[in-house]
């Protein structure tokens, strides 16, 4: 019992960060119908600025806010120099994009800092938290309590506020957005740069406890997509639970089968969810008419 809720509290801080993951993608894939595969390089990002600029002498928390600015200026200059000028192409185009600015980031990430993985202190220490007879690290619930309140300050963003509602708008119809007056390119600015930003928070709450190298956003990409295409492409609540369920499943899979196969969970969960259920666990399907 103890090594089963050892493996479930593992499970939950790891699929908290795919949630955030999940979560960008989902913005983005929401305001352009691109599937951006850059986002794994914005939470590697995040952790690599703040690692370094920690080092330099800033104090931890200036560091983490600097990360998030400058990460979120690298979206939007992802959307400015490469998918604006393409806003035209096929979709596949767009992804494919997406796909070399991954590589040009992380290539860049190579030469401007290192091949080593670094951490920086955890924000509450390193003394476990015993529960039942698991044990459970402080930065655990930073990851976990950071990722409720994102999707808390998304939800009330959507639904309170008029930004957040012409973001829906665009999302649903770009044309229709624009006729009422909505500037949708600046829309798609806000998108790139949010999206850049959950991906670098992500980076800075979870870099002490699995470390940040320039190759790790590779694997995290990865793991959003599935868990973004699990709980339903385009619905953050699907973006929430397919994380955690993700991150569950690989935590059981480590513990009672074995930590080689972890990583195949993805791969698993997306062939299954294209073959069994598209449109995902809370995606709507859709038809068109011709």
């Amino acid at each position: 019992m103890d090594a089963l809720l050892q493996f479930l509290l593992s499970g939950v801080t790891v699929g908290a960060v795919y949630a955030l993951v999940a979560l960008g993608f989902t913005i983005i894939y929401n305001a352009s119908d691109v599937v951006n595969f850059a986002q794994g390089e914005f939470v590697m990002l995040g952790g690599m600025i703040t690692v370094f600029t920690y080092q330099a002498g800033l104090p931890l928390p200036l560091a983490a806010v600097l990360a998030i600015a400058i990460t979120s200026l690298v979206g939007v200059a992802l959307n400015k120099l490469a998918l604006e000028p393409a806003r035209g192409a096929p979709v596949v185009s767009l992804i494919i994009i997406t796909i070399g600015a991954s590589i040009f980031i992380r290539g860049a990430a190579q030469l401007i800092f290192d091949k080593q993985l670094h951490r920086f202190p955890s924000f509450s220490g390193d003394q476990p938290i015993h529960i039942l007879g698991a044990t459970l690290v402080p930065q655990s619930l930073w990851v976990i309590g950071g990722a409720v309140l994102v999707f808390i300050g998304l939800w009330l963003f959507f639904t309170k506020t008029l930004t957040g509602k012409a973001v829906l708008a665009t999302a649903n119809n770009r044309l229709a957005a624009q006729l009422v007056g909505i500037n949708t390119g600046w829309i798609m600015t806000l998108s790139f740069a949010l999206s850049a930003a959950i991906g670098a928070l992500a980076g800075v709450l979870v870099t002490p406890i699995t470390l940040v190298g320039y190759d790790v956003g590779v694997g995290l990409a990865l793991k959003g997509f599935a868990a973004a295409m699990l709980g339903g492409m385009g619905n953050p609540k699907g973006a929430l639970v397919g994380g955690i369920a993700l991150g569950l499943l690989e935590a059981l899979t480590a513990g009672y089968l074995s930590s080689q196969y972890k990583d195949a969970v993805a791969f698993i969960v997306i062939l299954a969810v294209l073959f069994v259920m598209p449109q995902g666990l809370f995606g709507k399907s859709t038809t068109e008419r011709v």
